[in-house]
């Protein structure tokens, strides 16, 4: 799928991070990329604390991140061009409680699951990265993320109200509320885990996003329409979760979900490779002045 893509960057989701990076410098060879790069994400981090609320400790939940062990289910970027590894920012261990306004879950008004989970959690449940890369025409700031998904949790909320400001953790880096806001031009690339219309979440946070003056609400097609997950049927079904904005100073030239016709040679492939099927844009990059 990523030979049939063929694009110049692609912000991966779902590649198991290793402290040595042995398997990404296999795939980004096997798929064609001189560069690539990748930070330890917050899955699987244990915590040492109950932070789903079952009472019980050590499970994938009680991780940073939904994950059963260090790493599971990270990000990579793979690049045809340089990637400015010593000046990327990693914004993943914020602290939930120290995001100003967050919705942070409660029952009758206490912390839940407690004050030591408050006091511990991360609101990153992957990465928060913003990754440069030098193009032919000047740098370009790679945002990238996997938000939780807004589902498997109580009545409190806690993973609606996290992929709620995971997202809107973004609006607030480009306000520049964690430092100098990254420099245009700019594309966000990653997956929200949240449909704009169908689906569970609060819909306000992806909303915002795409309404964002300082980026393009993009909505790519393919057999599917903009949806970009194929999840089982009824509930929750075909979805849009997976997103690729620009800076408004970028022009868009074509953009697709990879989402063959059930006739299409590439069907079975896509079914195989991942239940996501692969988001694009083609971009015009101003040149940087002189």
């Amino acid at each position: 799928m990523l030979a049939a893509a063929d694009a110049d960057i692609v912000a991966l989701q779902s590649f198991d991070f290793d402290l040595t990076g042995e398997a990404l410098t296999r795939f980004a060879a096997l798929a064609g990329y001189d560069h690539h790069f990748a930070l330890r994400p917050n899955t699987g981090i244990a915590t040492g604390l109950d932070m789903d609320g079952d009472r019980l400790l050590g499970g994938p939940r009680d991780a940073q991140g939904y994950g059963r062990f260090t790493g599971h289910g990270g990000m990579a970027v793979l690049s045809r061009y340089p990637i400015r590894a010593d000046a990327a920012q990693d914004l993943s261990a914020l602290l939930w409680e120290d995001i100003p306004g967050a919705l942070l879950p409660e029952v009758q008004g206490d912390p839940f699951p407690s004050a030591e989970a408050r006091a511990a959690q991360r609101l990153s449940t992957t990465g928060h990265w913003i990754v440069p890369i030098d193009l032919p025409e000047g740098p370009l700031h790679l945002m990238t993320f996997h938000a939780s998904p807004p589902v498997f949790d109580g009545p409190e909320d806690r993973n609606g109200r996290r992929n709620h400001d995971e997202l809107r953790l973004w609006q607030m880096i480009l306000d520049g509320a964690f430092g100098p806001a990254p420099a245009a031009p700019f594309v966000l690339a990653g997956d929200a885990n949240l449909d704009p219309e169908d689906g569970q979440g609060r819909k306000a946070a992806i909303t915002a996003l795409l309404s964002d003056p300082r980026l393009q609400a993009t909505a790519p097609q393919g057999f599917s329409g903009t949806d970009t997950v194929d999840w089982d049927d009824p509930v929750p079904g075909d979805l849009r979760v997976s997103y690729v904005l620009p800076s408004t100073d970028l022009r868009v030239v074509d953009s697709a979900v990879l989402w063959p016709a059930p006739d299409d040679p590439l069907a079975r492939i896509a079914a195989t490779a991942s239940r996501h099927r692969l988001v694009w844009v083609d971009l015009a990059i101003p040149a940087a002045p002189e």
